[in-house]
């Protein structure tokens, strides 16, 4: 900056007023600020009286310290008289120009200093955040025996609040009692205002409440502490309380009690108030008015807050930040993006907390060239190296998948403090870079910084995500020692952590030693729960929460219906649904995920293409769950012809969408189409095959019994070999009577799980199919000395709230009698219609009279038995299996749909079938099966007791109904 210099004398008889004001001239004077005060500084007249008058006018109204440097520098030159109110007029201007230091150097020419000097010094240094040297010039002025007043006392308190010293407070506090001045209302009004900056509230109210002549400082003082300490109910109940006490709040007290309203999340609040202070005409305030903006923008209200931000004439750049960040803080960055050209538009220059904003709303919208251009800006400005936008550049490269960018920016900020920590730790969580977050971690504590809620939750969003059990519990002992328990946002990392790590009974622990009470540890503890395909537990802790009164989101409707989906409970599901009718979060797009998904795996695909019509928005996982759906219920074509709409609307696929292709084509036997998809993910779609996908690719093959191919697609797979490849492998070879490729599996398959009884049992019937009956010993004696047991074959079939079990041959129920007779019925009935059993496929060395009396007897058909005599005719009948259908059943149900006249939707591990009007869905191509394809999280199948008839209540429908109640 080119800085003016005037032709002053060399020498006056002032010349101590003389040489501060060359000094200050020196450093603050431009050519534009002499231009503008030159008219003013006339000479002066020949009053004196006159000359001190105009002065002090004049020294009122300027704000820029060049006028305050060009005022003191003309005093000096003509030599007028410096008396001690043009001295205090100088020096507070000085203070109000945000020049402490030519305050500093004015005070030290006067050539005699009293109280009134002293006061307005150290008020300079206290109003400008210089606290320290506030105290000490109070100390040194109290040491030369100078006596403080009201006026000085006030800024010495505000300097204690200002440096963090409390003991100095107490000190002021105790020297206030002795000299008296507890009584008089200015610093009564600042103690109130310093213990609440401490964060003692219940001494400020004591102070409060002792101040006999409260004026409306005194409530903005109290008020204001409330909401500093995130007291807003009882800033809200103040504000009651000062209305009810007759004091008219004014645009300090209307904008506390807006930023009350914001933090406690309460709208209705913010509109009454809205209401009143419009009555009072404080609606046209720029003070209130932006206070307005941020609340509405803050509490998601887009709409209020463009109103009220519609009626400011001249917004100012407070304004405009306020709705540009409240707009990313709930995810609309578009709407930001438009602000900002808005903004720039009005001819308003954005600064560096709009620019933080809007480098926020790029990483949100994926914007990186914007996010760019914008950092160009700000290298241009010089303001790159800004700790605000620096935090605001690292969040923004780290979310882009930039993390090298990201790392630069960072090491850019000249001091690495928390906040940036957590811009950097926080991006690469949220970007997937989990274990980049969990070194930045490390990096961070070996550097000596201590942590906040924000650092835990990041990095146990990424212990979640890898799921790194180890790093969670350090994690955990962390928060422990550091105190983070009593913390909801640390607590809910941690249920979450240990239930994607399925260490559920840890995240049950955690959840009930540290309870904080509210819907979101609910919320991460019923997740967790469904995610492990606890549905029966995740529904008890929903039972649980609503014992608490407290009221589900969407989020928590999601969960509960992902459980139902676990347990196939359709009922229950549909319920769920109605509720989530009633309470409105039929447009959530996480609620009508959940549906879709429910729906399809509960075995009705017809409710589910209806939930998933109703999507307001669908996105990437909407199509996926849908396109997963068809596939699973046998229509691969119409999957197909989803995904094909699906990318005509322009949304790319994912690693899951492309696994739900694959298996509709898997399910439809389209071997030509897969192989396309496959070989074609990376080059069309930029997804990377994985495990999965391969696995899907070598099932199908196996299938249509391209052994020699699935080999060949395995030994060129970029990882080894899974138990899913090799489970799909054994399966195909036992179908297709390959023993040695079946043998070479099951080796395989005993390394990986040893523990699983399916790869003995399938290896052993591959064996019985070729007769080879020593073989057979041998698995058997394998898993005697293994100690694996097989698991039982079980079906179960849900009649009025209550879930009926059924092994083969089962004699346990109390309808054993006329569950069989049903069963010779529909035998006899088959037979005629043309109805052969398949006794080849069962595998006991026995007559084949007595394969036909097991085949009969399997779980699966006296469930259907059950259901035909519990309902009444024609409703659909709905059983779950927990291992695939056996090709007997398969096809004797394809019988009894027929001679009943009613639907079976039959769940086994694999898919759904729908057996209607003689057919299945899966158009028998399920009778190649090859074994299943092991997922994460499969269906959680009840466990039979000592193999009797297991009737389990999973929620009764007065307690289901009784509880949902309060949904409404």
């Amino acid at each position: 900056m080119k800085l003016c210099r005037l032709p002053l004398p060399t020498s006056s008889p002032l010349k101590p007023f003389h040489t501060a004001a060359v000094s200050v001239l020196e450093d603050h004077l431009t050519p534009a600020s002499a231009a503008t005060l030159a008219p003013h500084l006339s000479p002066p007249p020949e009053s004196p009286a006159s000359s001190v008058s105009k002065l002090t006018t004049l020294i009122s109204a300027t704000q820029s310290v060049g006028g305050a440097a060009q005022i003191h520098a003309h005093l000096a030159k003509c030599g007028l008289s410096f008396g001690p109110p043009l001295r205090q007029h100088l020096l507070s201007l000085y203070s109000r120009c945000r020049s402490p230091e030519s305050a500093r150097k004015l005070f030290d020419e006067f050539p005699d200093r009293d109280h009134i000097s002293w006061s307005a010094l150290i008020s300079a240094y206290s109003n400008n955040g210089l606290g320290r040297e506030a105290l000490l010039s109070f100390r040194k002025m109290r040491s030369l025996g100078v006596r403080s007043n009201e006026f000085t006392l006030p800024s010495v308190l505000k300097a204690c609040s200002a440096s963090s010293d409390f003991i100095a407070g107490t000190q002021v506090h105790a020297f206030v009692i002795v000299t008296g001045f507890e009584s008089d209302v200015f610093v009564a009004n600042t103690l109130v205002v310093m213990y609440a900056n401490f964060g003692l509230l219940l001494d400020s109210k004591r102070l409060f409440d002792g101040i006999t002549d409260r004026n409306s400082v005194s409530w903005n003082g109290l008020l204001a502490g409330c909401v500093r300490n995130e007291r807003f109910d009882e800033a809200v109940s103040l504000f009651q309380e000062m209305v009810m006490d007759g004091m008219r709040p004014n645009e300090f007290g209307f904008s506390c009690i807006l930023n009350a309203c914001t933090g406690s999340q309460d709208l209705s609040c913010g509109r009454a108030v809205h209401g009143y202070l419009t009555r009072l005409g404080y609606h046209s305030d720029a003070f209130t008015t932006n206070a307005l903006v941020d609340m509405y923008a803050k509490l998601g209200n887009a709409k209020a807050a463009a109103m009220v931000f519609g009626k400011i004439a001249r917004p100012d750049i407070v304004s405009w930040n306020s709705f540009i960040a409240g707009c990313v803080l709930h995810g609309h960055d578009s709407r930001a993006l438009a602000l900002l050209v808005e903004m720039k538009a009005s001819g308003m220059v954005p600064n560096v907390f709009t620019l933080s904003s809007v480098l926020k709303a790029c990483a949100g919208t994926g914007m990186l060239d914007l996010g760019m251009q914008i950092h160009g800006t700000l290298i241009k400005a010089g303001s790159d190296s800004d700790s605000f936008v620096g935090v605001g550049l690292v969040d923004m490269y780290a979310k882009c998948n930039c993390l090298d960018d990201a790392m630069k920016a960072f090491y850019l900020i000249p001091e690495q403090d928390l906040i940036s920590w957590n811009a950097l730790i926080s991006g690469c969580s949220h970007s997937g870079s989990d274990d980049e977050a969990l070194a930045c971690f490390s990096k961070m504590r070996r550097e000596g910084l201590n942590f906040n809620r924000t650092t835990l939750s990041a990095v146990l969003k990424s212990t979640a995500s890898l799921p790194a059990i180890t790093a969670t519990k350090q994690v955990h002992g962390l928060a422990t020692r550091a105190g983070f328990l009593s913390d909801p946002h640390v607590v809910n990392g941690l249920v979450d952590a240990y239930g994607k790590c399925s260490c559920l009974e840890e995240a049950g622990r955690v959840f009930e030693e540290c309870q904080s009470g509210d819907v979101v540890a609910f919320t991460s503890l019923i997740t967790a729960h469904s995610q492990s395909g606890q549905g029966e537990e995740a529904i008890k802790v929903f039972c649980k929460m609503l014992n608490q009164d407290l009221k589900p989101d969407s989020f928590v409707c999601s969960s509960l219906l992902n459980a139902c989906a676990s347990l196939s409970a359709y009922e229950q599901g549909k319920q769920i649904h109605v509720h989530v009718q009633k309470m409105g979060f039929m447009s959530d797009v996480f609620a009508g995920n959940a549906l879709v998904n429910m729906y399809a795996k509960c075995g009705s695909v017809e409710d589910a293409t209806l939930a998933f019509s109703e999507i307001p928005e669908r996105g990437i996982v909407s199509w996926s769950a849908m396109i997963g759906g068809l596939a699973q219920h046998g229509h691969g074509k119409k999957a197909l012809d989803l995904f094909s709409k699906m990318l005509d609307e322009g949304l790319s696929p994912n690693h899951i969408t492309l696994t739900s292709v694959l298996c509709a084509c898997n399910h439809a036997g389209l071997i030509d189409e897969a192989k396309q998809y496959f070989d074609l993910m990376e080059e069309m779609y930029g997804v990377q095959q994985t495990q999965e996908h391969y696995a899907c690719m070598i099932d199908l093959l196996g299938r249509a019994g391209r052994l020699n191919e699935a080999m060949e697609l395995v030994h060129h797979m970029p990882f080894e070999a899974n138990a899913s490849v090799w489970g799909a492998l054994l399966g195909a070879s036992r179908v297709h009577g390959n023993i040695e490729l079946g043998r070479q599996a099951a080796e395989m398959l005993f390394a990986l799980e040893p523990e699983k009884s399916g790869t003995h049992v399938l290896l052993a019937n591959m064996y019985a199919s070729a007769g080879m009956w020593d073989n057979v010993a041998k698995v058997r004696r394998l898993m005697k000395d293994s100690r694996v047991k097989k698991e039982p074959a079980m079906s179960w079939v849900e009649m009025k709230d209550k879930i009926y079990t059924f092994i083969v041959g089962d004699r346990s129920h109390d309808r054993t009698a006329e569950i069989y007779a049903k069963l010779e019925e529909l035998g006899e009935l088959m037979r005629k219609a043309g109805y052969v059993p398949m006794v080849e496929t069962d595998l006991h060395d026995v007559e084949p009279w007595e394969k036909e009396v097991l085949l009969s007897h399997h779980s699966e058909k006296l469930a259907v038995a059950f259901a035909l005599i519990s309902t009444p005719a024609g409703v659909p009948i709905r059983v779950k299996k927990n291992l695939r259908v056996c090709r007997d059943c398969h096809t004797a149900f394809k019988f009894i749909c027929q001679i009943v006249s009613t639907e079976i939707i039959l769940r086994d591990i694999n898919r759904f079938h729908h057996f209607k009007d003689g057919a299945c869905s899966c158009g028998d191509y399920c009778t190649l099966s090859v074994g299943p394809v092991r997922r994460k999280h499969a269906l959680r199948w009840p466990h039979p007791r000592r193999l009797k008839r297991v009737e389990t209540r999973v929620l009764g429908r007065a307690g289901l109904k009784g509880l949902l109640s309060s949904f409404q």
